[in-house]
């Protein structure tokens, strides 16, 4: 294969569906736990409530060839199962958390599907460790633009923008500055590793949701903020902590807008910088 990063390898572009009706664009990667394989992004790109946003299925990227990165197929992920969400979603003090991991199922990939997965061993757990003003990467599919060639993602750079550790406004995300657009919610936030034994190079801080400015702005004098939130990515492992211990999402019924889910009878906990996180 040509030697491209790894991060490019882990990331894959989203397309969700309404049966066969495309929805929107959006932006997932890997993560392999164990072995298992999950799709991580955002919950709004599966389900949005106040847009009545609720796709059934999803198509992602893949490559197919590892010294041929022009050759790539959509493969079609169900998202729902008799009426269940297959996707696994967690909730913290402030509620629900942006981010969503869906398993994905080895099989249902062509058999020379070329990725590169985030392990847990790459998200970042210690807040001490990460600075205001670090560089960072968002990567993704910023208004659906891409290499449509080698179908690769491009990156962004960022800096952190917020103390890193604390929950910005007691909710579970720290701030970004970069430029982004629609498509790249669901992107990894990623820094340079230091020191990693593993010669690893990226570490995992965060998953990229949503950019955020000012209601009161003027727009004929104010710039847009430039700030975006980044939900901290060690709730991943609450979402892939096995056994799995989803609580079932209803699907909505067809030409409705969604109901919001209904929290569950908590099933496992982990601390997310402070705040216990519970899975569901």
């Amino acid at each position: 294969m040509a030697i491209v990063e790894p991060l490019l390898m882990s990331i894959t572009r989203i397309t969700t569906l309404k049966e066969e009706a495309v929805l929107s664009n959006a932006t997932g990667f890997f993560l392999e736990r164990d072995s298992s394989l999950f799709l991580i992004t955002n919950r709004h790109v599966f389900m949005d409530e106040p847009t009545g946003h609720a796709p059934d299925a999803c198509s992602l990227e893949i490559h197919t060839a590892a010294d041929n990165l022009a050759e790539a197929v959509p493969v079609r992920f169900p998202l729902y199962q008799d009426g269940t969400a297959l996707w696994r979603e967690s909730t913290d003090a402030a509620g629900l958390i942006d981010i969503v991991a869906l398993p994905i199922d080895r099989q249902a990939l062509p058999p020379t599907a070329v990725f590169e997965s985030f392990t847990p061993a790459d998200i970042v757990v210690d807040p001490g460790t990460i600075e205001v003003g670090t560089a960072l990467l968002i990567t993704g599919f910023p208004l659906g633009f891409y290499d449509t060639l080698h179908h690769l993602p491009v990156a962004r750079q960022a800096t952190v923008a917020s103390a890193f550790g604390l929950r910005f406004q007691g909710k579970g995300y720290f701030m970004t500055d970069a430029r982004t657009h629609r498509g790249t919610s669901g992107a990894p936030v990623v820094t340079h590793a230091v020191d990693r034994a593993d010669g690893r190079k990226w570490s995992l801080l965060g998953v990229h949701a949503a950019r955020l400015d000012m209601s009161t702005r003027d727009l004929t004098q104010d710039e847009a903020l430039g700030l975006n939130c980044a939900w901290y990515a060690d709730a991943l492992l609450v979402l892939t902590d096995p056994p799995p211990t989803p609580t079932p999402v209803q699907a909505p019924p067809a030409n409705t807008q969604p109901a919001p889910s209904k929290p569950g009878k908590p099933k496992g906990s982990r601390s997310f910088f402070g705040i216990k996180t519970t899975a569901r």
